[in-house]
């Protein structure tokens, strides 16, 4: 039996060696979101709505952004074990220049806010306070995509503890801007959910200043960014976003029929994308632990195929899908036992916490089919098939999950109008169906690659 657990024990310890750094980094970010939220939810469920609003508009066009940039740590990397130091220079810069850019076009999508909401229906006392939070967020779009591209270099350079400490010292510090921004506190004007993002922009400014800070003053960094190659070279820019658009429109296209449906909910009326965003800010909070695990299975998988370990690649993307279908569980636990104390974080009012209580309860149905498609998903990138789970995640999401949603949510096609709980039938629905894609694809390109390998042994014996 002892014998039998041992490759477990070793895949596993060996996974989550590599993946914590990246969970805590990924906890502390996305905490920031949580701060937010339950903050702006003691003021009025108007600025709680506002807040799942504005967050749903740019949070899918933002992970678009960071799955370009995540291009630029297999780079480093890269160069890295060549020792070709003078190319990482030239990488980073490259990758500054194109994640600039892409904050300009980002810049231009939030501050057009107002009428993208007002063309969406969004009920009329939200769409003030949400289009003033997504102009706020504007002002730190440049900072939040310097960060990433600094964490990339550093990630590269196998440093994930600085970034990580950095994302702790930002989620600390946001949590006493946010209170004097949103209560109007030592000084400062009253601006409720606005301040908000006035606080996420200041506080990912603060992030960067500290990061470069730290890389410029490293004895060996320091070397390594040379401002000789700061002028932008396009021939590598555009090798860096063919590299990084397929993880950036994967992640993308995950990520944002969450935001879809918070912005459907907006139809129906405050208290009801208030609930809901509770559930999805729960929801994202909790997703951050299978995907840094699929980013670890990704890592392993394409080590053991870099080593030609075929059956290495096999084990490794197997426990990788275990080990997250295993943690999965804990929030499951968490969810169906400590309902009414999560909820109590962020709201006392009785009936968005009513609601919120039944869309927490679908919320714990879905995440183990979640962690099974991440997962999954994480081991199909190190095999390098990117294209085809980025459209049978497009068919789960906005195939599947977003128009059944819409269907029980907002129609009485089937059934008499569910509201929110209609759509999170949907999401459990088009998540557990994407799981089964994902694990069937995983299987065929398993099999493909074995079939290849043996017709390539047989006509090499001949």
């Amino acid at each position: 039996m002892l014998t039998k657990l041992r490759p477990f024990t070793r895949e596993s310890g060996a996974l989550m060696h590599l993946s914590i750094p990246i969970i805590l980094t990924q906890i502390a970010t996305q905490a920031m979101g949580f701060v937010d939220t339950t903050m702006a939810g003691q003021v009025s469920s108007a600025d709680l709505a506002a807040i799942a609003l504005g967050t749903s508009l740019w949070i899918p066009v933002l992970l678009l952004l960071r799955g370009i940039i995540m291009a630029l740590t297999p780079v480093v990397a890269y160069y890295r074990g060549a020792r070709d130091f003078e190319s990482i220079s030239v990488e980073f810069f490259q990758m500054v220049w194109l994640a600039l850019f892409s904050s300009v076009l980002l810049i231009a999508y939030l501050i057009s806010a107002k009428p993208i909401l007002e063309l969406i229906g969004v009920a009329s006392e939200i769409i003030p306070i949400a289009s003033d939070y997504a102009f706020a967020l504007a002002f730190g779009v440049p900072g939040i995509a310097l960060f990433y591209t600094l964490n990339g270099f550093c990630e590269g350079m196998n440093n994930t503890k600085v970034p990580m400490i950095i994302s702790v010292i930002g989620l600390l510090i946001n949590i006493p801007v946010n209170y004097a921004l949103i209560y109007g506190k030592f000084g400062f004007p009253e601006m409720g959910a606005v301040g908000c993002g006035w606080a996420t922009s200041l506080v990912y400014w603060l992030m960067s200043g500290m990061l470069y800070s730290y890389i410029k003053g490293h004895h060996h960094y320091k070397s390594i960014i040379r401002f000789t190659n700061l002028k932008p070279r396009a021939k590598e820019m555009l090798h860096l976003l063919r590299i990084g658009l397929p993880i950036g429109m994967n992640i993308a296209v995950c990520g944002s029929i969450f935001s879809a449906i918070a912005l459907m909910i907006g139809r129906i009326g405050a208290e009801n994308v208030a609930a809901a965003q509770i559930a999805l800010n729960i929801s994202s909070m909790t997703y951050v632990i299978p995907m840094s695990i699929s980013f670890g299975i990704t890592i392993r998988v394409g080590h053991a195929l870099g080593e030609k370990d075929e059956l290495g690649a096999i084990e490794r993307s197997k426990i990788g899908i275990l080990v997250a279908g295993l943690i999965s569980m804990l929030s499951v636990t968490t969810f169906l036992l400590f309902p009414e104390w999560i909820i109590r974080l962020y709201t006392t009012d009785p009936a968005i916490s009513a609601t919120a209580a039944t869309l927490l309860l679908f919320t714990a149905m879905y995440q183990f089919s979640d962690a099974l498609q991440t997962s999954a998903n994480g081991a199909l990138r190190g095999y390098k098939d990117t294209k085809v789970p980025m459209f049978l995640a497009i068919a789960s999401y906005w195939g599947l999950a977003l128009p059944l949603g819409m269907v029980l949510g907002l129609t009485d096609y089937i059934v008499p109008a569910m509201g929110e709980e209609g759509f999170w039938i949907g999401i459990l629905t088009g998540l557990s169906v994407a799981a089964v894609l994902m694990l069937l694809r995983l299987r065929f390109i398993i099999k493909s690659r074995s079939s290849h390998a043996f017709s390539s042994s047989m006509l090499s014996i001949n």
